[in-house]
């Protein structure tokens, strides 16, 4: 996962509070809030895991949110 689709995720599943979240909410299985695990270098995907996990979002929700479809030929 990317900065990138990492952010689109955070915005298709959370909305308006997703900048509030990733800024505000400190991630147990980081210590750290995402923005500041982003800013440290710790995987997008990893940050996005711990986010579902603190937030409660649903498995079938958790994977291959965030990415764009495929361009079509």
């Amino acid at each position: 996962m990317r900065r990138s689709e990492f952010l689109r995720a955070v915005s298709d599943e959370f909305g308006s509070r997703g900048e509030t979240l990733t800024h505000d909410l400190i991630l147990g299985g980081i210590g750290m809030s995402a923005q500041e695990a982003l800013d440290a270098g710790v995987p997008p995907r990893d940050i996005w895991m711990a986010l579902c996990e603190e937030t409660d979002v649903p498995a079938q929700r958790r994977y291959g949110v965030g990415r764009l479809e495929p361009r079509r030929r």
